[in-house]
């Protein structure tokens, strides 16, 4: 079964999506099986990480601001913004895909795991996903 999700983001960050993608695998009904999540987007990515200290999230995004930075003299695709080159970066070391078990109708994450859309473009927009959920 296949849905599509379609979310703003406001700008760079980390947002979670958990409760989204929950709800969807509710909705289906599927007992036991996996969940994949995909965004159809080429500067954002997906991520479980920690959901419970917002200082993670920031400390990660600090991280790869430093890895990959906006402005380097040897990006050549940088009719977009100078943000550009850099997200497609970030989303090529990152994920643009996941899949979670489903255990007793519910996503199989751990106690402080969320799922989470990582904008990495400065103004942000629209982002399309696409769950499908098996059994």
């Amino acid at each position: 079964m296949i849905r599509e999700l379609s979310l703003s983001t406001s700008g760079k960050g980390l947002h979670e999506i958990t409760r989204r993608i929950g709800a969807i695998v509710q909705e289906l009904g599927v007992r036991e099986g996996v969940c994949t999540v995909f965004v159809q987007h080429t500067s954002a990515s997906l991520t479980i990480q920690e959901n419970a200290d917002p200082a993670a999230r920031a400390d990660l995004e600090n991280w790869f601001h430093r890895l990959v930075p906006e402005g380097d003299s040897l990006y050549t695709h940088t009719a977009e913004g100078i943000d550009d080159m850099p997200a497609h970066i970030k989303a090529a070391l990152t994920a643009t895909s996941l899949s979670i078990p489903i255990v007793d109708g519910s996503l199989a994450l751990g106690r402080w795991q969320g799922i989470f859309l990582w904008e990495h473009r400065q103004r942000g927009g629209r982002r399309r996903l696409v769950i499908h959920v098996g059994a």
